[in-house]
């Protein structure tokens, strides 16, 4: 593990954001979702392509606030650009759990 000082930490911007949409990313190498997600005013919504199938629906991730990384350059996965990456823990067997809030808090919200 590479150590950081407090200046680097402070370049990346996780935010909290609200899961508008998600469907299906059926052009996705493994199974994932594409994730429209509202970061507040400042920093608006976002797509995400997200490999999260494992323990979630689409149904159970629309309201859902996530926690997300929002100043990486957009990247190309398949058809869409994704715009954010929405954070989360692997498993031993490799899924995805979300890093999320335990308490609703304000889309925008800044991790700190």
């Amino acid at each position: 593990m590479t150590p950081i000082n407090w200046a680097d930490f402070e370049k990346v911007e996780l935010r909290v954001g609200t899961v508008l949409a998600a469907e299906a990313f059926p052009q996705a190498r493994k199974p994932a979702y594409i994730l429209t997600v509202d970061f507040g005013p400042e920093v608006g919504t976002r797509k995400s392509s997200a490999q999260i199938t494992v323990h979630y629906s689409p149904q159970d991730l629309v309201g859902k606030q996530v926690v997300g990384v929002v100043n990486f350059p957009p990247k190309q996965i398949g058809p869409i650009m994704s715009e954010c990456l929405v954070t989360g823990f692997y498993r031993e067997d490799g899924s995805v759990v979300l890093a999320v809030p335990d308490k609703t808090v304000p889309n925008g919200a800044k991790l700190g």
